[in-house]
């Protein structure tokens, strides 16, 4: 029976030192991996901005930057990044950032890698450029190149114009692109394009993709109950799917759609991140119940505590004569 159990234990310290080993090399491997250089595409790394960069882009790409990027990169400056992330995030602000190209940033920005995500779905083209309007504002050498137009690899030498329009229906928003150049306008047909309404934190895909017809039309249909701004309007964003083919082209607009929404004030009904006095009910009796429970249990052990003391006290005392005798 000894040497059974000794066998067991010889087993299991063989088998969990196998585990530790493997997940430490699985760990390395993932260090090894991320501490690499971030290789970007060549067909990526000279895209420019179809837009000059001012003021006004860098405080929407301010607004978008603390909202999405400050968690993980910290202040810009200030070197207040999440230094346990693998790999290191990094501070805007150093060379190891401002000396990528803006061709570079925008592709890390829209597909992200290991714990940092990919904007593609929740930021649209022209709100990660804004993000980089932010980021040269770091930079006091950087002089900016813009794009004169947004060339396709499907229409060569032609600038994609996309608009979006109300209707036909209600309910329906129709996308339309062309290809135009100085001489002919044609519309942009087989396309897969997708529609995107601004929420709170990111976007939200409107129906699924949709492929534009021989007219350059793609319509989508929006439901009635999607919630709107106070004044009734959607804030809309189209896109195409095959950005290598027709270029990272978006169009933003404001539609007057879905349902008027009334903000209501959080503090107003009793909700759980209310103030105490319009907490809910339940969680102030429940809170205090706990509270008391805690120190009524703490209160015990120490009564108990003080028991065991007066005994041993007792017990330690040497014994009587009256103990002696009988």
């Amino acid at each position: 029976m000894v040497k059974l159990n000794q066998n067991r234990v010889e087993y299991f310290n063989r088998t969990g030192m196998k585990k530790i080993v493997t997940i430490i090399l699985i760990q390395l491997s993932a260090l090894s991996l991320f501490s690499q250089d971030w290789v970007v595409p060549a067909d990526r790394k000279g895209k420019l901005s179809p837009f000059k960069f001012d003021d006004q882009t860098r405080k929407e790409g301010e607004r978008l930057y603390l909202i999405n990027c400050k968690s993980c990169h910290g202040n810009p400056g200030q070197g207040d990044y999440q230094a346990t992330l693998v790999p290191q995030p990094a501070d805007p602000a150093t060379e190891k950032i401002q000396k990528n190209l803006d061709g570079e940033l925008l592709y890390k920005i829209s597909t992200g890698r290991g714990p940092m995500p990919g904007f593609r779905n929740s930021l649209s083209a022209t709100e990660q450029w804004n993000v980089i309007s932010f980021l040269r504002s770091f930079n006091k050498n950087y002089v900016q190149a813009i794009a004169p137009l947004i060339r396709s690899s499907a229409y060569p030498g032609a600038e994609i114009i996309v608009s979006l329009l109300s209707g036909p229906a209600d309910n329906e928003i129709t996308m339309m692109a062309k290809a135009v150049t100085e001489k002919s306008s044609v519309p942009v047909t087989g396309a897969g394009v997708r529609l995107f309404v601004k929420r709170t934190f990111g976007r939200m895909e409107v129906e699924e993709e949709k492929t534009t017809d021989n007219s350059g039309l793609a319509v989508f249909k929006v439901r009635e109950d999607l919630p709107a701004d106070t004044a009734g309007n959607l804030h809309v964003s189209a896109v195409f799917t095959d950005e290598e083919a027709f270029g990272s082209v978006s169009k933003d607009t404001v539609i007057r759609a879905g349902v008027r929404i009334i903000p209501v004030s959080l503090t107003a009904p009793r909700a759980m991140w209310n103030v105490v006095r319009k907490a809910p009910v339940w969680i102030i009796l429940t809170y205090s119940l706990g509270v008391l429970g805690v120190w009524g249990f703490i209160f015990l052990i120490m009564f108990k505590l003080r028991e065991i003391f007066i005994i041993g006290e007792h017990l330690s005392q040497p014994a009587g004569k009256e103990d002696i005798i009988s």
